[in-house]
């Protein structure tokens, strides 16, 4: 029985999975810069004898969001190819372009895609022996770059499923894109391949995330899906302004300490929303040279969230209003960036009920009952969902339940790794009975 097949190869693939997973680990690469793992990422996937894209061929250049400089990519680049980067595909991956997609084409039928994020933290990683990492060898080497998300895990989950499903070809009907997304911290990535057309033509989406078993009742392995999670809006703002001796000549400067502060203060007043909740916060502002200087730039990192993509836009509106007015009022000028962005998130009950039967019947996972999970946070896998459902497709954000040690973007995150060949059942399992 293929069902049974699946779960065999998942669990002989175990050893090859960690081995992946804590090299990915070892060299930890944060968004856009993802030039070592995906190109590792796409080399696996070409000797498999997958059709692959690569670099622009994946992301549309002007819907990348949050792109950092390019002296910072070039210095990134270089640190991926002494680190082993595969020489054929990185300088395909460099600039900022950072995604792969496998596409295993198996005849007429209905097109499945998944997505598998890349991308690590900017965290320090723990360094004590406490932490399995750092005692067994592969805790990260590029200082400041963690993957403490479990990101690494699921880019392994990915390769896992598809050496699975290459494996099981002649059994499958239709097509099957494995999305390796870069810049998923942030919500920056997502958009550039959706723009790109990659979700177009797809009836069936499924993307999943490491979840800690203490998150929710019981030990579990699966939950099939999630919903609720906030829209967001990350937003850079500059102000830009005259500076002028404080104590000698104050009336000749245009103070963008007086800009930012005004914002700041009118933004946290935004009045609430009837239709759902909203947030708000600046999170970084950076601005002034000295005491007795009247300060001519000034630059703030803010965000927005709102419960529903709607109460979202709301919120930005204002804050948008906001930052222009606060600049006008103190001669001012205010230059506003998107730094990234997200839907908000909500799986279909049908795909739930559908990945609840396969997985719990078909694959012997013990799959929570309760089908949906509170997604907390924001996700920008919401774009890929949101277009599929938009066409007239279904969409599943699964959790895959593992013990963890510390919490979620900590520095002493980490994951018991029997959790990537639940990852490889569910979604190997889910391929074969959408396409069989």
């Amino acid at each position: 029985m293929v069902y049974d097949t699946i779960k065999k190869e998942a669990e002989d693939l175990l050893e090859e999975m960690i081995a992946f997973r804590r090299d990915f680990h070892k060299y930890a690469e944060t968004g856009w810069f993802e030039i070592r793992t995906a190109s590792k990422v796409a080399r696996y996937l070409t000797e498999l004898g997958y059709e692959v894209l690569v670099g622009r061929e994946v992301c549309q250049e002007e819907a990348r969001m949050g792109v950092p400089d390019q002296d910072e990519l070039d210095r990134q680049y270089e640190r991926a190819m002494e680190q082993g980067a595969d020489p054929e595909f990185a300088p395909l991956l460099k600039d900022g372009f950072t995604g792969v997609i496998g596409i295993l084409h198996c005849g007429e039928g209905p097109v499945v895609a998944m997505r598998f994020d890349m991308d690590a933290l900017g965290v320090i990683e723990d360094t004590q022996q406490t932490h399995r990492p750092a005692k067994e060898g592969f805790a990260s080497v590029n200082y400041g770059f963690m993957h403490a998300c479990g990101h690494d895990g699921h880019t392994t989950v990915g390769l896992g499923t598809a050496k699975v499903l290459m494996d099981m070809k002649k059994f499958l009907h239709g097509t099957v894109k494995l999305i390796f997304q870069p810049a998923e911290e942030g919500v920056r990535g997502a958009k550039s391949i959706v723009e790109h057309g990659h979700l177009d033509d797809v009836d069936v989406f499924l993307g999943s995330h490491v979840t800690g078993v203490q998150e929710a009742e019981g030990d579990y392995d699966l939950i099939p899906g999630a919903g609720g999670s906030l829209a967001t809006t990350k937003l850079d703002v500059t102000y830009h302004g005259k500076a002028a001796h404080a104590g000698g000549s104050p009336e000749e400067g245009n103070n963008v300490m007086l800009s930012i502060a005004t914002a700041i203060l009118n933004l946290y007043a935004i009045p609430r929303h009837s239709q759902g909740e909203t947030r708000i916060n600046v999170g970084r502002i950076e601005a002034g040279s000295g005491r007795n200087v009247i300060a001519d730039e000034g630059r703030m990192e803010i965000e927005v969230r709102g419960s529903t993509t709607q109460v979202n836009h709301y919120v930005e509106t204002y804050a948008r209003q906001i930052l222009e007015a606060a600049a006008s009022m103190h001669k001012t000028t205010c230059e506003i960036k998107v730094m990234g962005g997200a839907y908000s998130l909500e799986s279909d009950k049908e795909l739930m009920e559908r990945i609840r039967n396969v997985c719990e019947q078909k694959m012997g996972l013990k799959v929570n009952p309760i089908l949906r999970m509170k997604a907390g946070g924001s996700e920008d896998i919401s774009y890929m969902m949101k277009r599929v459902q938009d066409h007239g497709g279904q969409a599943s954000f699964m959790r895959l339940m593992a013990k963890t040690a510390g919490p979620g973007h900590s520095r002493q995150f980490d994951f018991d790794e029997t959790m990537m060949v639940n990852g490889v059942k569910a979604f190997c399992g889910m391929a074969y009975d959408i396409m069989k």
